[in-house]
């Protein structure tokens, strides 16, 4: 029996599906999933094994070894890679790009996806990624797709960047941001796309709050109709 609804949100980096799915879960008692810090982990592990990122078979041997799960300390989620707290190590500029290039990759994609489906499978849960909604649960009942300008995403990416005390460019950013859509949504292995019946939400002028409104009430909606 499920617990809940199934709700995706997906999106290109920086329209603020991370903050969101954390907010909504909490507020729905629901679990949220960080499908995008799972490849972030992935991403990581490889740098640290030394595997290029062309280096397909080298990354598909990779798959059997890795351990991602998430904890909560309170409001705080942590990201566990093996057992070790990775959740700072997987937000640089570096594991940014080198996510886009790793999550390419087939082995790589379904060894995360089956693990994101058995997480995700008996409902109560918030899952936010690339292509939740179009490929690991084409039927959840919700759907959301977060956009911004990139100028916007760019700017919020470097100021969070800045808050950590990283030295970054502005510019810069908002090109690697534009960069990494690019290579989302160029990949031959489930690219970056809206679901037909995702509710697209446009969060370049929203604060998060607004936001957060509207995809409850869309929820409390299923909810009470499921």
């Amino acid at each position: 029996m499920k617990k809940g609804l199934i709700v995706a949100i997906d999106g290109p980096s920086g329209a603020g599906k991370s903050t969101l799915s954390k907010r909504l879960a909490e507020d729905l008692g629901y679990i949220n999933i960080d499908t995008g810090a799972m490849y972030r982990a992935f991403a990581l592990f490889s740098k640290k094994k030394g595997i290029d990122p062309a280096d397909e078979e080298g990354l598909a041997r990779l798959c059997p070894q890795v351990l991602i799960e998430f904890s909560r300390e309170g409001a705080q989620e942590k990201v566990l890679l093996n057992g070790q707290d990775v959740t700072a190590d997987i937000r640089t500029p570096e594991i940014s790009l080198l996510t886009s290039r790793i999550a390419a990759w087939p082995a790589v994609r379904r060894t995360l996806v089956d693990l994101q489906r058995r997480m995700g499978e008996k409902g109560g849960v918030v899952l936010e990624g690339r292509d939740i909604g179009t490929v690991v649960f084409p039927d959840a009942e919700v759907k959301f797709f977060l956009v911004a300008t990139s100028a916007e995403r760019g700017r919020r990416r470097y100021e969070e960047l800045k808050a950590k005390g990283l030295e970054v460019d502005l510019q810069q950013t908002i090109a690697e941001v534009e960069k990494r859509d690019a290579d989302d949504s160029a990949r031959a292995e489930a690219p970056l796309l809206q679901a037909a019946d995702a509710i697209a939400i446009d969060t370049t002028r929203m604060t998060i709050d607004e936001v957060l409104g509207e995809m409850l009430r869309v929820v409390r909606q299923r909810q009470a109709t499921a």
